[in-house]
């Protein structure tokens, strides 16, 4: 397998590595040492990987960092009772320019999510989740991104691409392949009044931060119909990390944070995660321990998977039909899990790339309020966008 573009993981993580308890997840992993190699891949679900790439920052000002504190934060956290099997394959180093980095990440994604390896990348800047978009090129006609952050990133598409604009990039370069974009814990002030209405009149998806942390279930079916989930770090309350690392006031806490990162891994659909915007300084432990901490709740919930969604066979399932502002909505629930999804239906006269009927996740309180005559807005936005 070609892997050519990655660094081993520092001698001085695989140091601290050794003199921890044989029970730790440092110890039950396989790791990419310059002794070792990179490991075989053959019966691996999840792999971490480093992408040491901060160069398209606004704020980029010559700076390195490295993954080392993450990782030995990471390494002494104990396993829960985990079927999955997990690699950390090293680092991508920063290439001669920004686009050869998004090239090595590209190529290393494609080759992971083809073989249904599930990538938690670590990153810099956010701006490489434009490569990491790109790596489903080859693999599915249409992607769905979800980014957790305190801003949308819509950006000016026309300038160069940067971790503030890299969604303006994703929405309109060739080969369109952007079918939803949803933002979860935004903050309006963090936002132009015209990015807003972008985002209304593009029928994508925001919820705000008040909303996010008054009910953080809203965030399930959100995430169990994304393939690609980015997270800012810049999303996180002050309070939650370094010194460096401050960026609101405001944001989700630790505790919301690691629900999240848990939804995104329950969800079947979710093929690669990541964590971006990390700014390691001096007192650092408490940004590598949470970021240790989201990406052990996001295994957790790739651990937690259930296989819930498969409708070719009656007894899955119990259809809902009601009756809501003239559109009839039909809803189902998996006798398995409960959860709820409501149909999108296929408009004949219209050339989309989804010649079927979608199945939308949604919430038990969507099919209640349909039965209360209100249409769910998930539903309206994607109707509307199969409209289009």
């Amino acid at each position: 397998m070609n892997f050519n573009f990655l660094s081993p993981v520092s001698d001085t993580v695989l140091a601290h590595n050794q003199l921890l308890s044989p029970l730790c997840l440092g110890r039950k992993i396989k790791i990419h040492s310059i002794q070792e190699g990179i490991p075989e891949l053959d019966d691996i679900k999840i792999v971490i990987l480093g992408v040491l790439e901060n160069r398209n920052d606004v704020n980029y000002i010559g700076e390195d960092f490295n993954l080392n504190e993450i990782r030995k934060s990471l390494y002494t956290l104990f396993p829960g009772s985990w079927s999955t099997t997990i690699a950390d394959i090293g680092d991508i180093e920063k290439g001669e320019t920004v686009e050869d980095t998004y090239f090595a990440l590209k190529e290393t994604l494609t080759i992971l999510i083809q073989k249904r390896i599930i990538p938690i990348v670590i990153g810099g800047s956010q701006d490489l989740t434009y490569a990491n978009y790109r790596a489903y090129d080859s693999l599915m006609p249409m992607v769905n991104i979800v980014n957790v952050d305190k801003a949308f990133d819509l950006g000016d598409s026309s300038k160069p691409i940067k971790n503030n604009s890299f969604v303006g990039k994703i929405i309109l370069d060739q080969p369109y392949n952007l079918f939803n974009y949803s933002t979860i814990g935004y903050q309006t002030y963090f936002n132009s009044q015209e990015e807003i209405d972008l985002m209304e009149r593009l029928y994508f998806e925001s919820y705000r931060l008040g909303e996010v942390s008054n009910d953080i279930t809203l965030v399930e079916p959100v995430m169990r119909d994304a393939n690609i989930v980015t997270l800012d770090l810049g999303v996180l309350k002050a309070a939650e990390v370094s010194l460096k690392q401050k960026v609101s006031p405001n944001g989700l806490d630790g505790k919301e944070i690691c629900a999240v990162a848990r939804y995104a891994g329950i969800s079947n659909k979710v093929t690669s995660f990541g964590i971006y915007e990390y700014k390691p300084s001096h007192d650092d432990e408490i940004t590598s321990m949470l970021i240790s901490q989201m990406i052990w709740y996001f295994i957790e919930g790739v651990n937690c998977r259930v296989k819930d969604d498969d409708f070719s066979n009656d007894k899955n399932h119990q259809k809902y039909i009601t009756l809501a502002d003239s559109h009839e909505l039909i809803f189902y629930k998996s006798t398995k899990t409960g959860r709820w999804w409501i149909e999108i239906p296929f408009l004949a006269n219209v050339n989309n790339k989804l010649k079927k009927h979608t199945l939308l996740p949604c919430t038990h309180q969507d099919y209640l309020d349909a039965c209360n005559d209100k249409i769910p807005e998930r539903w309206y936005k994607a109707y509307q966008k199969n409209n289009v």
